[in-house]
């Protein structure tokens, strides 16, 4: 049965066939293991239903004036991108979920895609994205780096009611569990002043009238780690620990590539890293009036691309999704296990207590006024907004 399957998918994915080597090592993707020589076409089909966001060509000018296309300077938005929406696929269908082309999907996938399209109402689009990085010093149509994209995110996260993100993006390659149970477990805002804020930005980020992000309860975390592993290249010593990210269930790969070449890591073999490339510039896709999105072209349907770990830039940030507290835990024990068992030049540090050195950590809230060196929402819009807020008080 599994066989029959997966039969309609193998033609379309042939091209795959031979460029993977005959071997009996383990291909690692995103936590799942597969084997080549007995389930290739599974493999396949599991690089072939990661989102693939791309460059694209034709959108409306970012800011109203700005660039409308990526093309160039995007590719760490995008490759940013294919992490978020790995995660928000775990939160909402689970990594087992498998993507068929023609084949009908749930209106959750189709929610998820449009959450990424190249519109400035897309809560995560390239035009969100490149605005707010306005924020961080970085000009609209200037390159990123991981850690930039990943501070992005985390400002995005918090007007997204609906996936309800807790974004924990690690400092001084330091994870502290205290503080990420702190955030995860923070109560959700209740004040009518949050209600009208929300309210308020409804209209640009698609969220429902009862968004998830009022419910108490554990936040579903996606925890970003930035790290130099090396200076001018990728210090061997930490490769077999690099590795073993992928292996775990709550992995989400990791961003990174050469200076000014961004990929999306999603797995290796042996010591070569398996990638999807955003670097293909394709037209602006909008969503159909029913809300469906022509998915065709969010998916690689191409060889997946490998390179040598050793050839990695040092600069790179590793991504991890836990849905539940159980998950968190679960990580923090592999990461004891795996990760800390160096004794000396540990990838990252797992640390229980906030260091009484560092800042106090205050869980990061939506600001009241949603200007951080870019208008996320046109002044029009926030003037239509206002008045419809208006006309409901009244009633």
């Amino acid at each position: 049965s599994v066989l029959s399957r997966y039969e309609n998918q193998i033609t379309i994915l042939s091209d795959y066939l031979e460029e993977f080597p005959e071997t009996d090592e383990p291909v690692w993707i995103l936590g799942r293991q597969h084997h080549l020589n007995t389930d290739k076409s599974k493999l396949l089909l599991d690089i072939s239903a990661r989102l693939w966001f791309t460059y694209r060509r034709k959108f409306s000018p970012i800011g109203g004036t700005g660039p409308s296309s990526d093309a160039g300077w995007g590719c760490m938005l995008r490759c940013g991108q294919m992490m978020l929406a790995q995660a928000l696929i775990c939160r909402h269908l689970g990594r087992d979920w498998q993507w068929e082309k023609h084949k009908k999907q749930p209106e959750e996938y189709h929610r998820i895609l449009r959450c990424f399209l190249d519109r400035k109402d897309c809560c995560y689009s390239i035009h969100q994205m490149a605005q707010m990085g306005v924020g961080e010093g970085k000009s609209i149509g200037e390159w990123f780096g991981p850690n930039t994209v990943a501070q992005v995110l985390k400002k995005l996260a918090l007007f997204d009611e609906w996936n309800s993100l807790a974004v924990y993006v690690s400092m001084d390659n330091t994870v502290v569990i205290e503080d990420i149970k702190k955030m995860c477990w923070s109560p959700a805002p209740s004040s009518s002043v949050a209600h009208s804020s929300a309210h308020l930005h409804r209209s640009a980020f698609g969220q429902n009238k009862s968004p998830a992000g009022l419910c108490p309860g554990w936040k579903p975390l996606l925890l970003i780690i930035p790290l130099r592993l090396g200076i001018n290249h990728i210090n061997p010593v930490y490769i077999d620990a690099f590795k073993e990210c992928f292996k775990m269930p709550q992995s989400l790969g990791a961003l990174g590539g050469k200076p000014n070449n961004a990929y999306y890591f999603i797995g290796f073999l042996g010591n070569e890293l398996i990638y999807l490339d955003p670097h293909t510039t394709q037209s602006f896709v909008d969503s159909e009036e029913n809300g469906t999105v022509d998915d065709k072209s969010f998916h690689c349907q191409q060889a997946p691309h490998r390179m040598k770990i050793m050839n990695l830039d040092p600069s790179v940030a590793l991504g991890f999704f836990c849905k539940e507290e159980c998950d968190f835990d679960n990580w923090c024990s592999l990461v004891q296990k795996e990760i800390l068992k160096q004794q000396s030049l540990r990838m990252f540090e797992l640390v229980q207590k906030h260091p009484p050195h560092w800042p106090p950590f205050i869980p990061p809230t939506k600001p009241e006024v949603t200007t951080t060196g870019a208008e996320l929402i046109e002044s029009t819009d926030k003037l239509f907004e206002l008045e419809e807020e208006f006309e409901i008080l009244s009633v």
